[in-house]
């Protein structure tokens, strides 16, 4: 019984050894490739931020939805019972989601008015759109 637990174990250490030397062998290769410089940290700290700003954007059109269905139900609600849903709850939701879902547009324009024709970049649903520009040359 002993003997086989010992092998059962032997087995175990030796299959970890080799699952982590293998993956040891895969990283040392793929950083072995990559060559880290200032240059390349920059380009993949940029990136990162482009990606924030498709996020956020989404981000606002999906809360934009929620808010108008959201408020949608409110009016139905104040329609049924009005003294216990105010009006002012309905049109709040309203607004605010009319302001979600225009937040990239009034992005657009606040960059243009701010950095002029040649200006910074906004997020829209098909990417990065650079203001005054085609996509991609600025």
């Amino acid at each position: 019984m002993k003997t086989s637990v010992l092998r059962t174990m032997n087995f175990k250490r030796l299959f970890t050894s080799v699952v982590c030397l293998g993956l040891m062998l895969l990283t040392a290769e793929v950083f072995a490739k990559d060559v880290i410089t200032l240059g390349n940290m920059a380009t993949s700290v940029t990136d990162t931020f482009s990606s924030i700003g498709k996020l956020i954007t989404g981000g606002s059109y999906l809360a934009g939805l929620g808010f108008s269905i959201a408020a949608i139900m409110k009016f139905k609600q104040h329609k049924d019972n009005p003294t216990q849903i105010t009006i002012g709850t309905p049109i709040a939701l309203v607004l605010i989601a009319a302001a979600l879902l225009f937040l990239p547009s009034i992005l657009d324009v606040t960059g243009y008015t701010m950095f002029g024709k040649q200006g910074g970049m906004t997020a829209g649903p098909s990417g990065m759109n650079y203001s005054g520009t085609s996509k991609g040359t600025q």
